[in-house]
Order: C-alpha cells, then structure tokens, then sequence
C-alpha cells in the first residue's frame, strides 16, 4: 500500500488543505523548521518566531486530531536544514514511497519540488485550493489581454464569488469601486483602537526563545512580540477589527500617523498568508458586518478589494510570470539599499518613523510601505533586488507571491507598466497632506531647494527628468511634464544639484551577514 509524506509548509497551517483532507490512515505529516528558510534573507525575529510558533502549535493540533506527525525541530540534532533534504530523510525514515506537498509560496521552493518528481522518493505537488482563483484560473482571464489590470480582474472576482452583489447582478451601492471615498487624512484629534494583546503560552514562548537563540542578530525585539499563533488567536484578531476598526477603515485606509502604527487596519494579512484564515470567510465576515449595518459600503468594499481583488491579484500575476519576473527592472536601477533602511537612522520623519515602526513590530500599513519607503525608493533608483529582499525580510506578512509582485511591479515599476499605468511617485506634498510627520520634520514639504527643503521634492523633479526616455509617453504622466517644461532652466537646475548632492551622501548598506553595532543585518 502506498504511503506518503505530507508535507505542510510554515505558510499552510490549515485543516482545509487539501493533502491533509484525503490523508490515507498510513500517511506520516511532516513539519520542518529548517535554518535555510530563515536565514536565505535575514527575516524579522517577530517572522521567524511566528513561524516557529504557528507551527509548533499546528503540530500539536494535528496530533490531537489522530494524525501521525513528526515536526523536526531547529534544535533537533539529526535537522538537516534544508527543506528538500530534511523532507527526503524523513520519507525514508518513515518508509514512505513518496512525498506529497501543496504549491509553495516562493517559485524557488516550486522549481526544487518538481525537478524531485522522478527521484528516488519522487514529490508530488497539489495545486492550493484555498485561494478564490489559481494560477490557472488567473493564466485564463490574462490570456489575449494586453493589459492586466487589477480593476477588470477584480469585477470578475465579484461576480464569480457573490461578494458584495445584487441579485440583478450588480454591485452592492450601484458602483464597483469606493476608492474616492477613502482618501481622508486623520482628523487633528483621534483616538485609534487599542491593538488586543494575544497570550504567550508555553508552546510559544519556547519558539520565541528558539528564535531568538539562533538569529541573534536579525532585526527586532522577541519581548514585544504580539502575532496570532493559532486559528483561534487569529479567529480573535478578526472579530477585533469588524468589531472596532472596520467601520473607520475604509476613509482613513491612506492616512498615516506619526505616533500610531496600526490605525484603523487589519493586522490578519500574516493569518491569511500562513493559513489560519482562509480569505473566503474573511470576506464573508465583512460583508455580512456591512449588511447587519456595522460598516459603510466604502469600508466594506475597500477592504474586500484588498482580498477578494488585489491579493488575489498579485498572486496569479506572480505564478504565470515567474521566474522572469524577477529580474525585470524597467528602469534600469542600480542603486543599493541606503544603510538607514535597517536601523531608521534618517532626519526624514516619514522614513525614520516607517522604519522604526517596521523594526519594532515587523509591521507598516500599505501606504507606508507604497509612498513612503516605496516612494523613496523608486525615486532613489534602489535595485529591485535589493528593494524586494528588504521587504521579504522586515515585515511578518511577506511571503514572496505577495511580496515581489508589489515592490517590484508596483513600487518600482519595475515590470514595463505590467501592474500599474505609471509609477506611484510622489513628492513631499502628499507625505504633508496623508500624515503628521512633516510638523516634526527638520525639512519642510513647501520647499524644493535650500538646506531646509524636503529631499522628496527634488528627488521627484530629478526622477521624472531622468526617466523622461521611458515615462514621457505614458499619457497619465502628461500633465507632469507639462509642469516640468513650464519650469525656469534656472530652477530645474536647482532642483538638480540638490537631489544630485542628496544622492551623492546615502550610504548603501553593505552585504547580508554582516550585522549592524545595534544588532541588524544590512541588504546587499
């Protein structure tokens, strides 16, 4: 009879895998914490010891449920820390003929699989169903498409799954897309919603430790740690933002606060990407939230979007371009990550807070991460490697579907236009306009030259006029260079010299595995 090795990745904690729903009595269930998937960039401590965690409790689960499982620890002395040789030894060890794994989130871990499909102890890869749409569904709606556009995607993902829809087959609130009604800064005076505080139980308090033992040197404190574990931790953090923070959501889903990391968001993105919430019952909670009247459709729609549409989105776009994806760069950067992005050692107050917000809770909201790192970055000239590992290691809800998509196709605009019609470029106007930082900033957003002018702001100008040969033909970018040609020689000049001279001082950070005084690893 056959018997298999079930292998469950630390991003597939769930019960409603599908390995694990037509298990035979005689499989073996293997979770393997291997330092190779810890270190290949130098992830949070936070990313790592959720990991570690999540898994470790999911193992117990397993086995209370009747599964025979065997969960090769870090410490453990026989751990060959590599994922492919550590599943391989354990098939053999249990006498299994072959190993059975769901579709990875990384192409790299995909590639390895299938070149082991005809090896001794052959892998057999399964496609994840517990997304809406698969690569394949996503491969069918681009093909014949010149453009694939989120907007259009995402209107087909509404009508297949039902979500926010009419009988009559039309949106809920007679339009598709609220997106006008969620631009709002915060008002003067606010008071956000107290982040709830999971316990530490013993299960996790040993990951935690484990983690902090052998990754001394990553990024990030253990003792502030606070990410849901188990599916009933995320279960919680999910009722938690319907409950107090999803009507607020949507209007102030772009504004950014000086002092306040998590506003009115959903912490649940590193849930869902590691399986302990499936986005079909996340939507489902939300739309039933605004249809009971705890939500306005604005808030509704805009966060069901961000499932339903854009991660959804971005992961069919990452499956049927990779492996090419990854090395495209449209723009030609060259640029290394500037040494600040790992200790927020900048007198940009939009930069130093993102930063230190991302190092202190391996979390920042997506208009931190697309205008404010982002933008900095894309009007830097960063290489999207160098971008891309940054963010694949800093925050706990990236894995690499998700993550490259959005630094290198969104941020950067890296992939010809493929994701966004121009790049999300900005000066310092809009940092002025979206947050608080620019009142506790030594530079002022109303200037572009001078010592006390905003680096933003002459970056921008020097960004369009260097990368006019690939943008001045994009029609969305016309206005802008109208603005550009109607300037003096005289200022565009200035504004020249002063992003040049800006330029000429970041200090790049040198390569992985050297870690920082204050106990970080730089980006090569």
């Amino acid at each position: 009879m056959s018997k298999p090795l079930i292998l469950v990745l630390g991003d597939q904690l769930s019960f409603a895998l599908p390995t694990l729903r037509q298990t035979p009595d005689n499989a073996v269930v293997a979770l393997c914490e291997v330092a190779e998937e810890a270190s290949y960039v130098p992830h949070h401590i936070h990313k790592i010891g959720l990991f570690l965690a999540a898994m470790r409790h999911f193992a117990q689960q397993l086995r209370e449920a009747g599964w025979q499982v065997h969960h090769s620890a870090l410490d453990d002395p026989d751990n060959t820390h590599s994922l492919i040789d550590e599943a391989e030894r354990l098939a053999r060890a249990y006498h299994c003929d072959h190993i059975l794994v769901v579709r990875p989130g990384e192409w790299r871990l995909w590639d390895a699989m299938q070149s082991r499909a005809n090896s001794t102890i052959p892998w057999q890869l399964v496609e994840d169903d517990r997304f809406f749409t698969t690569p394949d569904d996503f491969a069918q709606w681009a093909q014949g498409r010149k453009q694939l556009r989120l907007e259009y995607f995402y209107r087909e993902q509404r009508k297949r799954s039902g979500l926010l829809m009419q009988a009559d087959g039309k949106p809920l609130g007679g339009q598709w897309n609220f997106d006008h009604d969620n631009r709002e800064p915060l008002p003067d005076t606010f008071t956000p919603p107290q982040q709830r505080q999971h316990s530490i139980d013993g299960i996790t308090r040993e990951a935690l430790d484990v983690a902090a033992r052998h990754f001394p040197a990553h990024i990030g404190r253990i003792d502030n740690f606070n990410w849901p574990v188990t599916r009933q931790q995320a279960l919680t953090e999910l009722d938690d933002f319907i409950a107090y923070r999803l009507s607020d959501f949507g209007r102030y889903q772009d504004a950014i606060s000086d002092t306040e990391p998590y506003l009115f968001h959903a912490r649940i993105s590193v849930a869902l990407n590691i399986g302990l919430l499936s986005p079909r019952e996340v939507c489902h909670a939300v739309e039933q939230a605004h249809l009971e009247g705890l939500a306005p459709i604005n808030a509704a729609e805009g966060f069901i979007r961000q499932v339903l549409g854009w991660r959804e989105y971005v992961r069919g776009l990452y499956w049927t371009q990779m492996p090419e994806y990854k090395t495209r760069n449209g723009l030609g950067f060259q640029r290394e990550l500037p040494a600040f992005f790992w200790d927020g050692n900048t007198d940009m107050r939009c930069l130093k807070r993102a930063i230190e917000m991302t190092i202190d809770n391996s979390y920042a909201h997506h208009i931190q991460r697309l205008m404010v790192t982002g933008n900095f970055a894309l009007l830097c000239g960063v290489k999207p490697e160098a971008l891309c590992d940054w963010y694949l290691a800093v925050y706990a809800d990236a894995s690499e579907w998700v993550e490259l998509p959005n630094t290198l196709g969104m941020v950067l605009h890296a992939d010809g236009g493929l994701m966004g019609s121009k790049p999300y470029c900005a000066s310092g106007k809009y940092i002025d306009k979206m947050s608080d930082h620019c009142q506790h900033c030594r530079y002022s957003p109303k200037q572009v030259t001078g010592p006390k002018a905003c680096p933003l702001n002459s970056l921008y100008w020097h960004f369009l006029e260097t990368h006019r040969p690939e943008l001045n033909h994009n029609p969305r970018m016309k206005l802008i260079y109208g603005s550009l040609d109607r300037m003096k020689d005289e200022k565009r000049d200035a504004m020249r010299e002063q992003a040049t001279q800006f330029l000429d001082q970041l200090t790049s950070a040198p390569g992985y595995g050297q870690p920082t005084h204050t106990g970080g690893y730089y980006s090569d």
